[in-house]
C-alpha cells in the first residue's frame, strides 16, 4: 500500500488527521483478522482495505474532488466500506436515511448535488422517475444483498422500470488498474461526510463533518465504548444516522469485528448475541425495548455493553436490561456534533443506590466526552445557570466534534455558533456534580426511536390538505419509541376529510415514522396573546386524552 501524503508537502512532525488511517493500519497489522460479517459473507481486514481501494478507484474515475456521493442502503458491508472508499476517492459521503419518503430523498439529492447514488435493491422504488429531475446525478448503482430473497423484491421496485442502474459488481469492475490511493488527505478540515437532519425546521439541513472531527470523535467512541481487538460490534444503529456515531471508523481503529444487521428484529439481535459473541451495540431507546422485551431474552454469561441516546431510557427498561446482565450507557448529542457529545459516566457509588435512583442517575445526559469540551447550560446572555438541578437554560457545546457548518446555509451556521459555542436548542439543567440533564426541547422537536421529527414539517404537511384550516403537532411519551407525534387539527366548516383520508394525504408527503399516532379534530387551538400556539397546553390535553382512553379499555 502507498503510505499517505507525498513527503515533499508533509512535514515529519505533522500528519493531517483522517480516519482513513484506521483502515490502513488495521489492514497492515491485522490483515488476516475478521473485519466484517454479514450473513454468508465475511471480510478480513485485508479484504476490507482492498475492497475500499477498488471502490474508491471506480468512484474517483467519475467525480471531482469534493463531489458528493450518496448511499441509500441499510446496514450492509457496502455502506460500511463506503465510509472509507468515498473519502479515499476524494468525495464526500452522503448516507441517506432509508426511512425517508421519495420526496424527502429527492430534496436531499438536489441540495447535495450528489453525482452518484448507490441504492440497495429494496429501495429502488424510492428513486423511481427521479433521474430526469436531478441534472447533477450521473449514475445510479444498484447494490444487491445476498441475505435477501428474492434479491430484488417486487413490491419495493414497482415503478422502478424507468430507473437506469449499473450493477455494483459491474461498477467495481470499472476500477482502473493503478497503484493504491494514499490513505490520507492534505487538509484535515476537508469535509468527509454530509449528513442531513430535519432539526427544528421543515427543510432538512446538511451538516458537514471533517476528516479531523471524524478522526477525533472515533477515538473518543473507541475509548468510551471500550473497543478493542476482541470487540464484536452489532450494527443495530443505522449507519446513516450521524455516520453511525462514527462507529464505522471507531471499531475499525480498534481492529474489532463489525457484524452487520440489515434490520433490527428481536430474533436477529438475540441470535447474533448468542451465536456471534456480540460485546457491544448502540441504538435508540426502542432498541433497548426490543432487546429487553423479546421472547428470546435471557440472562447473559458474557458482558454486553449497550450505548443508547435520544430520549432517556425508562427506569423500567434499564432495570430489565441490567437483570439480563447488559450494561446500559447513556449518551447525548446531535447530528451537528457527530452524534454523542456527552456521556453519563458511571460513578462507583451509584452501585449501592436503589434500582430506581440508579436508573435516574443513568438517564441523565452526563458530562463531556473525551474528545469534547465540557458542556454548559446557559441563559440568553450566555451566562451559566446555577448548578442546582432546577434552573433551566440552553445546552451549548463545543470541541473537536462540532460540525464545520450547515451546507449552503451561512446564516443558520452563524446563528448556531453564536457566542463561540454550538447552540443545541435543547433546554436542560446542570446538577451540582457537573452532569447535565435534558428537560425540554426548544422549538418542540420530537425524538422518536432516535429519529428527529420536526413538528413544523408535520404541521405543514397537514395544512397542505385543502380542507384543513390549521394544525399543531406535539410529542407525547411512548413506552417503546420514547416519543410519538400527536396532531390537533382544525377543519374547514364544509370539510369531509376524516382520519383515514388525512393519513392517506400525509403518507404521500412524510416518511412513515413521522406520521402522527393520533389525530384529534378540534374547533380551536390554545394561543397566547401574540397568536402563538401554547403547545404545553396541548401536551397536557394529549396526556389527558390518552389517560381517558386507557381508563375506558378493559383490563385483561
Amino acid at each position: 500500500m502507498t503510505s499517505v501524503i507525498p513527503a515533499d508537502i508533509q512535514p515529519a512532525n505533522d500528519t493531517p488527521l483522517s480516519p482513513l488511517r484506521f483502515l490502513q493500519r488495521s489492514a497492515e497489522v491485522f490483515g488476516r483478522k475478521t473485519a466484517i460479517i454479514h450473513g454468508d459473507r465475511s471480510y478480513s481486514y485485508q479484504d476490507f482495505a482492498n475492497e475500499a481501494q477498488r471502490l474508491a478507484k471506480a468512484i474517483r474515475n467519475r467525480i471531482e474532488p469534493g463531489d458528493r456521493v450518496a448511499f441509500l442502503c441499510p446496514n450492509v458491508p457496502e455502506l460500511l466500506i463506503a465510509h472509507f472508499a468515498v473519502p479515499l476517492a476524494g468525495g464526500v459521503l452522503v448516507a441517506l436515511n432509508t426511512r425517508l419518503s421519495p420526496r424527502e430523498i429527492q430534496y436531499i439529492l438536489e441540495h447535495s448535488e450528489s453525482k452518484l447514488v448507490f441504492v440497495d435493491s429494496e429501495f429502488l422504488g424510492s428513486l423511481a422517475g427521479m433521474q430526469a429531475q436531478l441534472p447533477e446525478l450521473a449514475e445510479v448503482v444498484e447494490v444487491s444483498d445476498s441475505t435477501v430473497t428474492p434479491a430484488r423484491p417486487v413490491a419495493a421496485t414497482s415503478g422502478a422500470g424507468t430507473l437506469a442502474t449499473t450493477g455494483y459488481e459491474q461498477f467495481l469492475a470499472s476500477a482502473p488498474a493503478e497503484p493504491d490511493l494514499p490513505w490520507g488527505v492534505v487538509d484535515e478540515r476537508t469535509p468527509i461526510t454530509l449528513n442531513y437532519t430535519s432539526g427544528t425546521t421543515g427543510r432538512p439541513k446538511g451538516v458537514l463533518y471533517s476528516h479531523r472531527g471524524a478522526y477525533l470523535n472515533a477515538l473518543g467512541e473507541t475509548f468510551h465504548n471500550g473497543f478493542t481487538g476482541d470487540t464484536r460490534y452489532l450494527w443495530t444503529l443505522p449507519m446513516f444516522h450521524c455516520n453511525g456515531w462514527c462507529t464505522p471508523w471507531a471499531v475499525t481503529a480498534a481492529a474489532g469485528t463489525h457484524v452487520c444487521l440489515r434490520a433490527v428484529r428481536a430474533d436477529a439481535v438475540w441470535d447474533a448475541v448468542d451465536n456471534q459473541g456480540i460485546t457491544n451495540l448502540c441504538g435508540a431507546p426502542t432498541v433497548c425495548s426490543i432487546i429487553a422485551e423479546a421472547d428470546q431474552a435471557h440472562p447473559l454469561e458474557s458482558p454486553l455493553r449497550l450505548t443508547t441516546a435520544g430520549a432517556p431510557p425508562s427506569p423500567t427498561i434499564i432495570g430489565k436490561l441490567e437483570a439480563l446482565g447488559i450494561t446500559v450507557v447513556h449518551v447525548y448529542g446531535l447530528t451537528e456534533v457527530y452524534g454523542p457529545n456527552t456521556i453519563c459516566e458511571h460513578q462507583p457509588e451509584w452501585d449501592s443506590l436503589p434500582a430506581a435512583e440508579r436508573a435516574e442517575k443513568i438517564s441523565r445526559q452526563g458530562v463531556g466526552m473525551l474528545q469534547a469540551d465540557s458542556a454548559r447550560v446557559v441563559d440568553t446572555e450566555m451566562n451559566d445557570v446555577p448548578a442546582d438541578g432546577k434552573s433551566i437554560g440552553e445546552i451549548v457545546l463545543r470541541g473537536n466534534n462540532v460540525m464545520l457548518g450547515y451546507y449552503k446555509d451561512e446564516e443558520a451556521t452563524a446563528e448556531a455558533f453564536h457566542g463561540g459555542w454550538f447552540h443545541t436548542g435543547d433546554l436542560g439543567v446542570m446538577h451540582a456534580d457537573g452532569y447535565i440533564q435534558l428537560k425540554d426541547r426548544a422549538k418542540d422537536i420530537i425524538i422518536s426511536g432516535g429519529e428527529n421529527i420536526s413538528t413544523i414539517e408535520v404541521e405543514q404537511a397537514i395544512v397542505s390538505h385543502p380542507e384543513v384550516l390549521d394544525a399543531a403537532v406535539v410529542g407525547v411519551p411512548h413506552e417503546k419509541w420514547g416519543e410519538r407525534p400527536m396532531a390537533f387539527v382544525i377543519r374547514s366548516s364544509t370539510a369531509t376529510v376524516n382520519d383515514a383520508r388525512l393519513r392517506a394525504h400525509l403518507r404521500e408527503r412524510l416518511a412513515g415514522f413521522k406520521l402522527p399516532d393520533r389525530i384529534l379534530f378540534t374547533d380551536e387551538l390554545p394561543r397566547t396573546s401574540t397568536g402563538k400556539v401554547m403547545k404545553a397546553d396541548l401536551r397536557a390535553s394529549a396526556l389527558q386524552a390518552a389517560a381517558a382512553q386507557d381508563a375506558q379499555e378493559p383490563v385483561s
